[in-house]
């Protein structure tokens, strides 16, 4: 019988250079797409896949994420009084109880691979999530939840994966499977970052992750791989070796990569128009915006 799903590793170790000087003081997790941060639609995400132990992987400066999961009474009592019940219960929905959330330290910045290996002694011998909160995937269902219902019939280790243009590929991991259009394709191998006129197939790993404990030993095993650092690609390429599968997830949803700026002012405006009390007045003002530009050209 497969073990569930339950614990989730969320690598946020990273000094968000792109968004300097924001992330000067502020931890690039914590900005916001219209009000909610990049780490919360992470976790509501994880929660509606039934995931019930988060762990963090942390670095220095990371202080303001950590309090953002802690309650603040004052606040909620300041709500109360106020009749806000609507504001209380978004505030509540960010707490985490005690002992569902613990913080690892990353010392030193080797990679994706070696922010997972951080967390290998809490997840022991259990199957587990990798969540990247930078890619931000907006769905009827959540991306994580669609792999699990899918892992609990196939098992073995699944990414997440979309079709990119050829020209990306030397930018993702890339799996190398036939891409059949159907959701679930098996994989025969992966490579990180391949060079130009050289990737298997169009098919990019994306940030959701379901692996094995052993991945685990594999990161333990394994050298500085593309860019110096401790690839967890080939981590999850050694399974194929061990006689393991390996799959490939392409989820319903639309993917913005909110690790670069573009990305991010994507996912803004999309999530705003959203919102029906946002999106009249904000149509209207890119109607206002676009239209002369488009005249002009």
């Amino acid at each position: 019988m497969k073990k569930k799903v339950t614990k989730a590793i969320f690598p946020v170790a990273g000094m968000g250079t792109r968004f300097l000087p924001a992330t000067k003081s502020v931890p690039k997790e914590i900005m916001t797409l219209v009000d909610k941060p990049l780490v919360q639609y992470a976790i509501d995400e994880a929660r509606e896949a039934g995931i019930k132990e988060f762990i963090f992987v942390t670095s220095r400066g990371k202080g303001a994420l950590e309090d953002y999961f802690d309650h603040s009474p004052q606040l909620e009592q300041s709500l109360r009084k106020s009749g806000k019940t609507e504001l209380l219960d978004t505030l509540k929905s960010t707490n985490m109880d005690s002992g569902a959330i613990a913080y690892i330290r990353q010392h030193k910045a080797l990679g994706l691979g070696h922010a997972v290996w951080c967390a290998r002694r809490l997840i022991g011998n259990e199957p587990f999530a990798v969540m990247l909160p930078d890619d931000v995937i907006a769905g009827e269902t959540g991306c994580l939840k669609q792999m699990v219902d899918a892992y609990e019939e196939t098992g073995g280790a699944m990414v997440a994966t979309m079709e990119v243009s050829p020209e990306a590929t030397s930018s993702y991991g890339i799996l190398d499977a036939v891409n059949d259009g159907n959701n679930l394709v098996k994989a025969k191998g992966m490579v990180e970052k391949p060079a130009a006129g050289t990737a298997p197939s169009n098919l990019a790993v994306i940030g959701r992750y379901i692996l094995t404990p052993k991945v685990m030993n594999n990161l333990s095993k394994i050298s500085t791989g593309a860019g110096g650092e401790l690839q967890l690609t080939d981590a999850i390429a050694m399974e194929l070796e061990e006689g393991r599968d390996i799959f490939g997830y392409r989820f319903e949803g639309q993917r913005y990569d909110c690790g670069s700026k573009a990305g991010f002012l994507q996912a803004t405006v999309a999530f705003a128009l959203s919102r029906p009390e946002l999106r009249d007045d904000l149509s209207a003002y890119l109607r206002d915006i676009v239209a002369p530009q488009i005249a002009a050209e």
